[in-house]
């Protein structure tokens, strides 16, 4: 044993798994976690009937510290744990396919957390060679489950592309948009107006789709398949959004319709705008985002409390941006600063370009007073137009809380995991995105078999 090479000590520690992950699906050993929401529950069944597929789309575990520090109150000597805190059971490693390296993208690593398949970058659900990978929801489809995505990008993004349809490249927008209808998904709620034009949005709604374009829409479905495209492309940034729980609301409903199917249901819910606030290195929307999934998180907690056979399963496919927890050599970092800010720095930007007293109102919207030596660089900026005045905002936000960024793309850190409900305990310790897949498939309900004819 001690002479074995590495590789192969991996596939027999797969192999273990996999025949555990097995053993529990079909002899109903109790291996689920011991939770908060368990020990209220009290005993749950062993493997779940629903599942629940939580992305913080590149929320490293940067991102879900920085987020306990931001909730943290500074009125109380100990410093409150979140639910993230609270529902942390492991890690998992992101790495694509061999061809693209180490550092994933969105597509790959979600194909791989769809499949429990490593693919090159920028596939959706089709391996190396380009051909297409069942996904989990196309399984529990095909085993009278109901499926349903609810997220804060396009439908048709790279995260919830890679849980419906197959293509060779993300970027297809168009042909994932029309190949949405023969997913036979019950529930899509999302953005992306732009990639659904009258005459596909026609095609749903032949096929007996309630279609919405107005958010305020969504209370009055209450049975039925629907599709909600709420915003031409993303939704708003939680932060500017006045109506700021839209995620928590879809999950909301999503969990209302799909749980009217007997047989159970796959549904994948997407913070999708926490990876474009990294990418921005915006650390002030990526804090609105995270607050917002973490809502969406407890929604969904609260549904396992009155329906104990479902399993929540909560995961990043990256990390983005590179967030750092203080910078520049100094031992600080200041949450009072982005609990401050009551707009994006895409917003602020705007607003100072309008008429009137810009300074004021950038006071106002940043929560503090910038200094005179701020306000010259916002100034000279403000005249190069929006993009250059956002990127000043943004570092001005950053100098003042010593925010660090090492990069606007991925890095290939491991990711955080965190669960709960029947089964949660096969998530526990490292695993790798792949294993993530095909553990919850090893839950699906098993085909039933044919009778001899």
């Amino acid at each position: 044993m001690l002479a074995m090479g590495m590789t192969q000590k991996m596939k027999i520690f797969k192999q273990c798994m996999l025949a555990g992950v097995a053993l529990i699906g079909s002899m109903g050993v109790a291996a689920q976690a011991v939770t908060p929401v368990q020990n209220l529950l009290g005993d749950a069944p062993s493997v779940p009937k629903n599942i629940v597929i939580m992305i913080g789309d590149g929320m490293g575990p940067a991102y879900t510290s920085a987020y306990r520090y931001y909730k943290d109150n500074p009125d109380t000597q100990e410093i409150e744990q979140t639910v993230f805190d609270r529902l942390l059971v492991g890690t998992s490693s992101t790495y694509p396919a061999r061809v693209s390296g180490y550092v994933t993208d969105s597509a790959a690593s979600a194909t791989a957390l769809a499949t429990g398949t490593k693919t090159y970058n920028g596939a959706i659900s089709v391996d190396t060679n380009k051909q297409p990978i069942a996904t989990i929801m196309e399984k529990a489809k095909a085993l009278g489950l109901s499926t349903g995505v609810a997220v804060t990008s396009q439908i048709n993004h790279a995260t919830p592309a890679a849980f419906l349809s197959h293509n060779e490249s993300r970027s297809n927008y168009d042909e994932l948009a029309y190949s949405y209808l023969k997913t036979d998904a019950d529930v899509m709620l999302g953005g992306g107006q732009k990639y659904f034009p009258t005459s596909l949005i026609k095609k749903f709604e032949a096929k007996g789709y309630q279609y919405l374009s107005d958010f305020n829409q969504l209370d009055s479905i209450k049975q039925g398949k629907v599709i909600g495209l709420f915003a031409d492309v993303q939704l708003p940034w939680a932060i500017d959004d006045s109506d700021s729980h839209k995620l928590s609301k879809m999950t909301a409903k999503a969990l209302e319709l799909l749980s009217q199917n007997d047989q159970g249901f796959v549904l994948l819910v997407e913070g999708s705008l926490i990876d474009w606030a990294g990418h921005n290195n915006d650390i002030a929307a990526a804090m609105g985002e995270m607050e917002e999934f973490a809502n969406a998180i407890e929604v969904v907690e609260q549904y396992i409390r009155k329906n104990n056979d479902t399993l929540m399963v909560v995961t990043a496919d990256h990390n983005t941006g590179g967030l750092s927890i203080g910078a520049n050599g100094e031992y600080r970092w200041d949450t009072s600063i982005i609990r401050g800010v009551q707009a994006s720095p895409d917003f602020i930007a705007n607003d100072t370009l309008a008429d009137g007293d810009w300074r004021a109102r950038v006071s106002l919207n940043l929560g503090f007073e910038p200094n005179e030596d701020e306000l010259s660089q916002l100034s000279r900026a403000r005249m190069q137009g929006k993009e250059v005045m956002t990127t000043s905002i943004k570092h001005l936000i950053d100098s003042r809380s010593n925010t660090g960024w090492t990069t606007g793309g991925h890095t290939g850190v491991d990711v955080q995991v965190f669960a709960t409900g029947p089964a949660a305990r096969l998530f526990a310790g490292y695993q790798d995105n792949t294993d993530i897949a095909t553990k919850l498939i090893s839950l699906l309900p098993k085909a039933k078999s044919q009778p001899n004819k």
